[in-house]
């Protein structure tokens, strides 16, 4: 009955009907005569088949030209019809596909051949530098442990001389598929573990594997710039790829070193600058060397505070992969001196004598706060 009815009857569709409304009709009948929704039902398991050979048929624009010019005469004597899908499930399948993607029958099927080789392993390298060196930036030689292409076979896996043939399981594919119930299941085929291809005489140095293990050393640039937990990534030069497989990438993780006078924030230097209160109290200059090269001189006003600041554009970290760098930021922290000769101890309890309150204002309005408080 299915190979003499009209497809397009059958899918009760007219025959200018575009691909979504034959994919819409098709979704709807099928569903509607699945033998799984008609069990024991011979009637609607031939409808269904029928359906889905018109179906096979029409989605595929060359086969639906040859249909509408000789009909069903077009795929007889071995004219390949919509007989491709003999368990009644190829067509169906694109059910799925409209409703939850491609990906749905396993993440892309093998459809013409394709499949995927096994990428090789990416690698994570952490890498420790000093802040001088994350300024100028280095040329850093690293010693690594790989998996690298065979030379023997080059990567092949095969004996030199001999080659790998495709795989019979699954013809060359790299899955197979097995109908289970209403759903069609597809995994990694057993035999060639998704290679698709086999090998009958393995190479003796790498076992078949196409790769060994060896230690290799790069040549790695490391930018000025870079900060603690910088990524550089280096492209293929991670593990090798199973049977010549392309070889996944390197990952250098950047680590600082402690600084003994620059702690780093982004671009930008702070240094932490103890000063004496006779410096603080008069003002004064210090100098500050940097990772320039340069010394930076910085004046200090009268009356500075400790926690206060100063800045000097410029003179921080370089931006990385940009232009321009960040600040130097100085912090001052005023140091009481501890150890005093009887001199100046006489000196500043001269001084002591002299003090009105106006010479530190702050300490003058706590305790006027305090005085207030009580009832002074």
């Amino acid at each position: 009955m299915a190979t003499q009815v009209d497809y397009y009857e059958l899918l009760q569709v007219d025959r200018g009907a575009d691909g979504a409304a034959l994919k819409s009709s098709y979704r709807n009948l099928a569903m509607q005569y699945h033998p799984d929704r008609n069990p024991g039902d011979a009637e609607c398991e031939a409808k269904f088949k029928a359906i889905n050979e018109a179906y096979d048929c029409l989605k595929d624009p060359q086969k639906r030209a040859a249909y509408d010019r000789f009909g069903h005469a077009a795929f007889q004597n071995g004219g390949g019809g919509g007989q491709g899908s003999s368990d009644g499930f190829g067509a169906f399948s694109d059910i799925f596909e409209s409703v939850f993607g491609e990906d749905f029958m396993g993440g892309g099927r093998a459809r013409g051949g394709g499949r995927d080789v096994g990428r090789g392993a990416d690698l994570r390298y952490d890498y420790e530098i000093s802040l001088e060196d994350a300024y100028h930036g280095k040329d850093a030689e690293l010693t690594l442990d790989v998996t690298a292409a065979c030379e023997a076979c080059e990567g092949s896996g095969a004996k030199p001389g001999t080659g790998a043939q495709t795989c019979g399981t699954c013809q060359g594919h790299g899955k197979v598929r097995a109908q289970q119930g209403f759903f069609m299941i597809e995994r990694t085929c057993p035999s060639c573990h998704g290679m698709g291809q086999v090998i009958s005489e393995p190479c003796e140095n790498c076992r078949g594997e196409g790769r060994v293990d060896q230690t290799k050393t790069l040549d790695v640039k490391i930018p000025p710039g870079v900060d603690d937990g910088t990524r550089i990534r280096v492209s293929g030069e991670g593990e090798a790829g199973a049977r010549g497989g392309p070889a996944g990438d390197l990952y250098i993780f950047v680590h600082l070193k402690r600084h003994d006078l620059f702690q780093r924030e982004g671009t930008t230097l702070f240094a932490r600058c103890p000063i004496s209160f006779t410096t603080a109290a008069l003002g004064g200059s210090i100098e500050v060397p940097a990772l320039d090269g340069e010394v930076h001189a910085f004046e200090v006003p009268a009356g500075m505070q400790s926690g206060k600041q100063l800045r000097k554009r410029g003179a921080g970290m370089p931006v990385l992969q940009g232009r321009g760098f960040g600040d130097l930021v100085v912090q001052f922290d005023v140091e009481t001196p501890s150890k005093l000769s009887s001199k100046q101890k006489d000196l500043l309890r001269e001084f002591r004598e002299t003090e009105t309150g106006e010479e530190c204002p702050e300490s003058k309005g706590f305790f006027d706060k305090i005085k207030t408080m009580f009832g002074e």
